[in-house]
């Protein structure tokens, strides 16, 4: 193949790792990246991190693994790729191949030409559609710039109130950053119901939620900013919200990322409703000598069949490497994506994959969610943690359909996510997971991984056997509802039980488990039963003895009292 001009806009995560994989590939080819940044190639799902401190200097996010700063210059002796930084594109020439540049600094225009081009424009925030978002101290802390702006105002001791709008990923990863380490007053607005929405089933956001407002850090849910207005008091911004009035000092906009199409679209490639470039699994445009990947682009959802726009920076380098294959003569495909996360707050690990169950519901699916507890070390090994894992199945085909959860073990969380997220890859069912091959030693797993009882938990809630609840909805059930005709029965030990039992009396029944079988005649036949244990195991084998002796009005609580406790729904005791 003769040698060939390609050219990429876009130096973030996508368009870098093009120009190494094809330079590989195609030594001899001319490589061109156009980024209107100053930087190249940075981490910027690390500046919460610098912010907080964990990161300690700005440069760690502009490094490679082996510590060489990712410069121009960089680029162009190590990877013989040349780097157009602070430079943007302006125009598409589809016909003569050519894109239309202008230099930040001094406004200069030229024209580069290219054989085929590379559309790695990224995403960019979402804006916040209300007055005063241009007001000093108001940022969206998406580039290093801003994450330096922000932490120098933090460590001199300007920011005493910090309002985050938005509870995404990037809105609570910006709450632990500057209220954990700098002790700063912080409050999240959220216009849904609830933190992490579409990301996380109720259930786990409102663990999530508890461990934010464990912190001392105010959510306020169902609220929508409406206005931001300079303060001439002790602070000086003011959040004018649907419901009040909070005085800030920085005002942080985390209201999640759209695509960065308006190069294509206005050169007439094809576009995605939702605003995201249409690419065939080869990842070309509509036009063939043109790709696109990463946040720019729209993908297709392996569990659902449809279209959805889905950004992280590990699926831009995967991607990145399909394009520089293809770009050099190859023939390599992207299949499409189940939606893969992780994100730390504070110190709790959340993590999924695949489907939540309010998502397969509205897709059509008859789908269920078994929610277990369990520690991610063998019981009697002396450190530990507990996994909060959530399943969802589809309840007709046993097909798997998602998992989340929360853990103060990241690494322990993830792996179990990463598991299931390669069993969802291949359509794996129930079955599989079931029997899933975990490796086991006391120090790092259980004999009995969580993965294969959250499958065996799910499998029992679909034949039947294991009729159940969520800790939301006990919540409303018993708590907010309070009805006569609904009580606890507490499986375990006297000890356990008896704060609840004095906090509830009549409402909380306190029989255990090992002597249930004694005592079936103390059990009312004409109350709804809730059982409860610490983790769910004992009220489920509770349960089945009930349905044996003709109790049909009892159900379980899954993850029991602990995942109550999480949840922030009941601590006592």
């Amino acid at each position: 193949m003769a040698t060939e001009q390609v050219l990429i806009i876009g130096g973030g995560a996508l368009g870098p790792k093009v120009a190494c994989r094809l330079k590989r590939l195609r030594p001899d080819w001319e490589v061109t990246v156009v980024e209107q940044q100053e930087e190249i190639a940075c981490s910027i799902c690390g500046i919460p991190y610098y912010i907080s401190g964990d990161v300690a200097e700005i440069k760690g996010l502009m490094t490679a693994s082996f510590q060489m700063v990712r410069s121009r210059e960089f680029f162009e002796n190590a990877k013989d790729v040349r780097i157009r930084t602070k430079t943007r594109a302006i125009a598409l020439d589809r016909q003569s191949k050519q894109v239309r540049v202008r230099h930040m600094e001094t406004g200069a225009e030229e024209t580069l030409s290219y054989d085929k081009l590379v559309l790695a424009t990224g995403r960019r925030p979402r804006p916040l559609d209300a007055p005063g978002c241009d007001l000093p101290g108001v940022i969206s802390a998406t580039t290093l710039r801003q994450a330096e702006d922000v932490k120098q105002r933090l460590s001199k001791g300007d920011v005493a109130r910090a309002v985050i709008v938005g509870a995404g990923p990037r809105g609570l990863e910006m709450t632990a950053a500057v209220s954990d380490l700098w002790g700063v007053e912080t409050a999240v607005v959220e216009s849904g119901p609830q933190v992490l929405p579409d990301l996380v089933d109720l259930p786990v956001a409102r663990m999530v939620q508890q461990e934010v407002q464990s912190r001392g850090v105010q959510v306020f849910l169902n609220e929508s900013v409406r206005e931001i207005l300079t303060s001439s008091g002790e602070h000086s911004l003011e959040v004018v919200t649907s419901n009040q009035r909070l005085p800030a000092d920085l005002v942080i906009i985390a209201l999640g990322a759209e695509p960065r199409t308006e190069l294509g679209l206005s050169a007439g490639l094809v576009v995605s409703p939702s605003g995201g470039l249409i690419v065939n699994q080869r990842l070309q445009t509509s036009d063939p000598a043109i790709y696109a990947g990463g946040g720019c682009i729209e993908n297709f959802h392996l569990l659902t069949g449809k279209a959805t726009y889905f950004f992280e920076p590990s699926l831009a380098h995967r991607q990145g490497r399909v394009i520089g294959t293809n770009l050099s003569g190859g023939c390599v495909t992207f299949p499409g994506v189940i939606g893969s996360f992780t994100l730390k707050v504070f110190d709790l690990a959340v993590a999924g994959a695949g489907l939540t169950l309010g998502a397969a519901r509205r897709e059509g699916l008859a789908a269920e969610a078994a929610l277990v507890v369990q520690q991610d070390h063998a019981h009697f090994y002396p450190t530990q943690e507990l996994i909060y894992l959530q399943l969802v199945v589809d309840r007709n085909s046993k097909r798997l359909l998602g998992a989340q959860g929360v853990s103060p073990n990241g690494d322990a969380l993830v792996g179990r996510i990463n598991s299931i997220a390669a069993l969802l890859l291949h359509r794996g069912s129930i079955e599989d997971l079931a029997n899933l091959e975990v490796a086991y030693s006391p120090p790092y797993a259980t004999a009995l991984d969580i993965v294969n009882t959250v499958a065996n938990t799910a499998e029992n809630i679909i034949t039947g056997f294991n009729q159940s609840i969520s800790v939301a909805e006990f919540q409303h059930l018993f708590l907010e509802e309070a009805e006569d005709d609904v009580i606890c029965l507490d499986v375990r030990g006297a000890a356990n039980a008896a704060p609840f039992v004095a906090l509830f009396k009549e409402r909380w029944l306190n029989i255990p488990q090992e002597t249930l079988k004694h005592r079936f005649d103390e059990i009312p036949r004409d109350k709804r039963l809730i059982l409860i244990c610490n983790a769910g195991m004992r009220s489920y084998e509770a349960l089945r003895q009930l349905q044996t002796r003709g109790f049909d009005n009892a159900v379980g609580l899954q993850g029991g009292v602990a995942a109550l406790k999480k949840a922030g729904i009941l601590n006592v005791g």
